[in-house]
Parts: C-alpha cells; sequence; structure tokens
C-alpha cells in the first residue's frame, strides 16, 4: 500500500528544501509519474504552506531535470526512457559495485558503525511507510559508504546519477516484503564488508542497484 510524501509540513523548517525534497520523492518513486502536469498552487494546498516556496522548489527542480515548464499550467513531470534507465544503472553498477574490494579491505570499526547507523534508518523508514525518508536516507548511506572510496568526484557522479533514476514502482512497494528485503540488504552489505569479502560486497551491491531495473520498476524478481 503506497503512502503519499506530500503533505502538511512542519513550521519552523526551511519550506523550499521540504518541499523540494519531497517532490522529488514523489517523482523519484513513482507516486508522480512521468507527464503528471502539477501546478504551485495546488502543491501548496497539499502542503499546507503559501504558493512561493513551492514555486522556488519546483524550480529549483526544473534545473535538475525532474519537471519541465509549461506556460500557463504549471510543471510537468519528465519523462526517463527505458533506455535512459537501463543505461543509467549499468553504470551506477560499474561505478558503485568495484570500490567494495577496497572498502573491504580498509574499513575501520567505527566506520562501520556509522554505516549501521545509517542502514537502520533505512530499515526503520521502510517499517514506518516512509517513502520520503526512505529515499533520504538510502542516499545518506551509499554515498557515505562509497566516499570511504576515497574519491570524491566518483561520489558525485553517483550523486548525479542517482538524482536521474526513477523507481515509478517504489510507491506500491511500501509494506511490502520485497522492500523490507531490500533495506535489510544495506546491513548484509556491512556484514560482508566487516568479514572482508570483497567480493561478495560487490555481487550484492552489484545485485542492490538492479532492483531498479527490477522491484522498483514494478517487476518481479528472481
Amino acid at each position: 500500500m503506497s503512502s503519499s510524501v506530500i503533505g502538511p509540513v512542519d513550521v519552523g523548517v526551511s519550506l523550499r528544501g521540504t518541499v523540494e525534497d519531497a517532490v522529488s520523492a514523489a517523482i523519484v518513486s513513482g507516486e508522480l509519474a512521468p507527464g503528471t502536469l502539477v501546478t504551485a498552487p495546488t502543491l501548496a494546498a497539499r502542503f499546507g504552506v503559501s504558493a512561493t516556496p513551492v514555486r522556488e522548489a519546483m524550480l529549483n527542480l526544473q534545473k535538475r531535470g525532474f519537471v519541465d515548464v509549461v506556460r500557463n499550467k504549471g510543471f510537468r513531470v519528465t519523462e526517463v526512457s527505458e533506455q535512459d534507465l537501463w543505461e543509467i544503472v549499468r553504470i551506477r553498477q560499474q561505478l558503485e559495485s568495484p570500490p567494495m574490494r577496497e572498502i573491504a579491505r580498509t574499513l575501520q570499526p567505527e566506520q562501520a558503525a556509522g554505516l549501521r547507523v545509517k542502514a537502520q534508518d533505512i530499515v526503520d523508514a521502510a517499517a514506518a511507510a516512509d517513502l520520503s525518508g526512505y529515499l533520504a536516507a538510502d542516499l545518506v548511506f551509499h554515498l557515505r559508504l562509497l566516499d570511504l572510496h576515497g574519491n570524491r568526484r566518483l561520489v558525485e557522479l553517483v550523486k548525479d546519477l542517482r538524482q536521474q533514476t526513477r523507481m515509478v514502482g517504489l510507491a506500491d512497494m511500501i509494506g511490502t516484503a520485497e522492500l523490507a528485503r531490500s533495506a535489510a540488504e544495506h546491513h548484509s552489505l556491512i556484514d560482508l564488508l566487516e568479514a572482508r569479502d570483497g567480493r561478495g560486497a560487490e555481487t550484492l551491491m552489484n545485485a542492490h542497484i538492479g532492483h531498479v531495473l527490477g522491484w522498483w520498476s514494478g517487476r518481479a524478481e528472481d
């Protein structure tokens, strides 16, 4: 059962940033499907805020490629073709999986402990049906893990690729065994890294990223 990430926001937080994060999560997860037309006033009403921070957030999302401006109508969620998604996933697998071998050789106990906290954030968000929290925690985990490889440009490349990724079936995965399993894989990955099993960690990372073309696209996996 899906849970909307678009709803009233807390007073006192950065409204533009909160709206931008929520709308991007809705787009990435498929809650706002490609081609959907939205307006700042309509979104503002759902968030319970004025239209100004919503417009600012949507213009930022336009710069990031999530939406296009439709003159006198609003914003339309951009399309990501099957070929685009396949290319993004394959590049991510090539960039993110091999470094697991080196990280397995050098991982320190305090680094593993820090990653455990972030992995549990993902598990907790999945259990709470917090889709926005799930995506945010997942991003933090993967970028911090990759940062241990020591290549800042690699981290920035992966961050950019993740922002281009769409997981149009993810909104329908809330409460499923598949979502719980994917969340738990983050702890399994740390287990392998702590055991110095670089090959196993590389294999798991490759399969984990591959969910984008499977579960997160609404397709069954073996």
